[in-house]
């Protein structure tokens, strides 16, 4: 006997088909919205304004794995893949971060993730 399985998508928003996921993070906290077209263009619009003046942080910080999440929106507000740095670029950042970190008293490891507390603690009061 064969089975079929079929993954669809539904809007999260009005339960009608999606069309993609998209990942965001806001104040530390990862979102996942499966969204119509229409919809996805919406929330981005709804981001622009914000991610113009943001300081862009890593590559997107949230994108990859699970679903269809080809239009995802990262910690920068910027659809992922689009415009990233160079890898010696990312190394370089998270370098002085982590500097910067263990000079002010936090607990931070010397490779994996930097979390993004620290990261956004970093840009603010640092100044970049």
């Amino acid at each position: 006997m064969a089975k079929q399985i079929i993954h669809k998508l539904i809007d999260d928003l009005e339960g009608g088909d999606a069309d993609e996921t998209i990942k965001f993070a806001l104040d530390g906290v990862q979102y996942e919205i499966d969204l119509s077209a229409s919809n996805a263009e919406k929330l981005r619009d709804v981001f622009a304004p914000y991610t113009a003046h943001g300081a862009k942080i890593g590559r997107g910080g949230v994108v990859g794995g699970g679903r269809a999440s080809r239009g995802a929106v990262g910690v920068d507000g910027g659809r992922a893949g689009h415009g990233r740095r160079g890898a010696a670029t990312d190394r370089e950042q998270n370098k002085a971060i982590r500097d910067w970190a263990k000079k002010s008293g936090k607990d931070i490891s010397d490779r994996g993730r930097i979390p993004l507390e620290v990261v956004n603690e970093y840009h603010s009061k640092a100044g970049h």
